[in-house]
Order: structure tokens, then sequence, then C-alpha cells
């Protein structure tokens, strides 16, 4: 997992280094918000919490990079073995807005790599993950910070069947 975090932030220091400090256009942004596990780990598993931290390259036409970590964490449901489960990881994404001013929708996709562990059964797995999913962000004032809610299906390759959920958030980002 240490390994993923540095591959990530050096390729955001290579996007960074790229173009003239004059010329850069990345979105740093922070949320939080609600995790729902979906399929088998909703069968134990309750809602549970997450928040992320990630910057996004804007490109020109409304395309941009984005890499961002996460952490989540659910608890079992009434009548299942007490464990709670954290989800851990990153992901690398391709980011198209919609429009340019105002309000701004927004669609995304990705691949990451999680680590998912579940306390009380001693039990981590860290695989591959996808993710795809949008939101809307809204002008905050007249600089550049907005506000943004967004959802992103994520699916974890872990063995027998995927870890599958939806985070819910809402955040602010800063940048040009």
């Amino acid at each position: 997992m240490k390994r993923f975090g540095l591959v990530l932030l050096a390729v955001m220091a290579l996007v960074v280094a790229a173009r003239p400090a004059s010329a850069q256009s990345i979105r740093w942004g922070v949320a939080a918000g609600l995790l729902m596990p979906m399929s088998d780990y909703s069968d134990f598993d309750k809602m549970g919490f997450t928040g992320a931290v990630g910057g996004t390259y804007q490109l020109p036409g409304g395309v941009g990079i984005r890499a961002d970590f996460s952490y989540g964490t659910t608890s079992e449901k009434s009548g299942v073995t007490p464990h709670s489960t954290k989800l851990m990881g990153g992901m690398a994404s391709v980011v198209y807005g919609f429009s340019t001013a105002g309000v701004k929708p927004y669609i995304t996709g990705g691949l990451g790599y999680y680590n998912i562990k579940i306390d009380e059964l001693n039990a981590s797995e860290s695989k591959v993950a996808f993710g795809f999913g949008g939101g809307v962000a809204f002008p905050l004032g007249t600089g550049g910070n907005r506000l943004f809610a967004e959802t992103r299906y994520t699916s974890v390759s872990t063995d027998g069947t995927a870890t599958k959920f939806l985070p819910i958030v809402v955040g602010i980002s800063f940048g040009k």
C-alpha cells in the first residue's frame, strides 16, 4: 500500500513539474460522506463513513486527470459476527466536465488499488479496483473555490466475490 501511495505522489509531482508554475491548473480537494456497501458486502455491513483527498490536473477541453486517496469504515449488521471493515486506497481517474462556468456537472472513471481489512477477523487483502461515477460542482464566491457533491461506484477485485461500494461525498475544491 505504501508503494502505491508513493507512485501516486510521484505521478502528481510529474504533472506539476511538467508545466510552468504560472500555467498550472490543479484543483486540490477534500471530501467526506457516507459509504454504502453494495452486493455481497451489504449482506454483512451497514452504511459507514468515508473521507478523501486528491488533486485534478485540468487539460484543455474539459478533461482532467485525477489522483485521490480515500479511507472508509463500516461495521457489521445486526446478527452478524461483530467486526469492522476498513477500506483504504487510491485511484487514478479521467474526469470530464460538461461546462466551464457556473454549475459544472462531471463524470469520472478510473483504476486504483485498495486494501480491505476486517479487524476482528484478522483478514486483510490488497487488490486492484475500478470505479466510475459523477458529480456536480458549484462555485463558491468569485474565486476558484467550489463546493462539490459526487458518487463513484467502486469495485475491488477481492478473492471470491468483488467488494463493491458507493461513496456519496460532499467536499470543497481549491485552485484554478
